[in-house]
């Protein structure tokens, strides 16, 4: 018999802001435990465990670096004593620099793959030892960004890094039988030179998209 929904627990990276908090908040409706991972704010993931809560749901803040092994094991350790354990990680951690390639500092680039390349990486990698095999085998990766733009490139190239970690979606990478799913958010924010629209409101529009978008990713956990 499989394990009903209500007793799973979902690790959410980059779950304080954004799409992460809107995964977050879908997958604490459907009955999950969420586990919100964040690297700085943690005022912003308090946030969002507050309103999961306040909702009726089961959630706790974890602050780590994705990108260090170490503490990425740690968080993953710190969801067992609260609700016993990972059945399913949703990766949504990642940074984005805007310039355009002829002026991009280096440093930024090292900064954005660190991040979104590595971070996924060892996200997953941490995943297929923790995440408990009799409960969930599959794993749930952001691989695609937003419609390329000129001032964009840094994060393109480290959202097709993660594309191709993805293209073992379908096979099992531990004994465990975790597997890795792409769920790409098909989120789209229009920039222009001449653009209105305020950062609030971009924000608005990509998380409005987002919610849309993840009303398919809770069936991806049944």
């Amino acid at each position: 018999m499989s394990t009903p929904i209500t007793d799973r627990v979902a690790l959410v990276t980059g779950g304080s802001g954004g799409i992460g908090r809107v995964v977050a908040e879908r997958l604490a409706q459907d009955g999950l435990a969420v586990a919100v991972q964040y690297a700085g704010n943690k005022a912003r993931a308090e946030e969002t465990v507050s309103a999961i809560t306040a909702a009726g749901g089961r959630a706790l803040a974890v602050g780590c670096d994705v990108a260090d092994e170490i503490a990425m094991s740690a968080a993953f350790d710190a969801v067992e004593p609260a609700f016993g354990g990972v059945d399913a990680v949703v990766n949504t951690a990642g940074i984005m620099v805007l310039a355009p390639l002829a002026t991009f500092d280096l440093a930024d680039l090292d900064r954005v793959h660190r991040t979104n390349i590595r971070g996924a990486f060892v996200v997953s990698q941490q995943a297929a030892h923790s995440v408990r095999p009799a409960r969930r085998d599959r794993q749930l990766l952001d691989p695609c960004g937003p419609h390329p733009a000129a001032d964009q490139g840094a994060y393109v190239a480290s959202k097709a890094a993660v594309e191709g970690l993805t293209l073992i979606r379908g096979a099992p990478i531990t004994r465990r039988r975790t597997t890795l799913r792409g769920q790409p958010p098909h989120v789209r924010v229009q920039r222009s030179v001449g653009s209105t629209k305020s950062a609030p409101e971009r924000r608005r529009q990509a998380r409005s998209a987002a919610a849309q978008a993840l009303k398919v990713a809770p069936q991806a956990l049944t």
